[in-house]
């Protein structure tokens, strides 16, 4: 990371490395500067599912902070979702985590009867798709955001299978439809 002030050295006063755990980092950043009078604009781009829902949350609550996020689709959030039944806890405390709700867990799986040799029994089947779990979290983001881009860029692997959606979320309620207009010419969604 040090290689930025070197890359540019122009700017170099004004790059400041932190090597912090990142939800802690900026949910602290978030609560400490003057939303008031500043406004920025936040890449998020974790490895894995790292990004909580209580940092998006601080982040919106600013209501001045527009962000740029890789949402772990395929490489995070489907994997964990089991075909014949819920996850184990650990895996539901992580979507849970990351979903900002347990409503996932509803929406993802539906209950069925089925007939078995030992009579009826009741299942909890997955039902949720790419398209409903990246749904399921844009209508999550819209809760907390004053704006969200509708159609996000899917990133898809060399099989064609989605690996993430880069999602816009809008803090500021004024600037809120043109900052997610832009943001969906730059991710081509029209």
């Amino acid at each position: 990371m040090e290689k930025l002030k070197t890359q540019f050295p122009h700017k170099a006063a004004s790059i400041e490395i932190k090597n912090e755990e990142a939800n802690r980092y900026l949910e602290g950043w978030c609560r400490a500067t003057d939303w008031s009078r500043v406004r920025a604009v936040v890449f998020l781009d974790p490895f894995g599912m790292q990004v909580s829902w209580s940092l998006l949350t601080q982040i919106a609550q600013t209501k001045a902070i527009d962000l740029w996020l890789l949402f772990p689709l395929g490489i995070g959030v489907a994997r964990l979702l089991t075909r014949k039944a819920p996850p184990p806890p650990a895996w539901a405390d992580r979507l849970t985590d990351i979903l900002g709700t347990g409503d996932w867990k509803d929406v993802f799986y539906q209950k069925k009867t089925v007939s078995t040799l030992f009579g009826n029994q009741e299942l909890e089947e997955k039902e949720a798709d790419y398209d409903l779990v990246g749904t399921f979290f844009l209508n999550r983001l819209a809760t907390i955001f004053e704006g969200v881009a509708k159609k996000p860029l899917v990133l898809r692997n060399s099989r064609n299978t989605p690996l993430y959606l880069f999602c816009f979320a809008a803090g500021n309620k004024r600037g809120a439809s043109t900052a997610v207009r832009i943001a969906e010419d730059i991710i081509g969604a029209n």
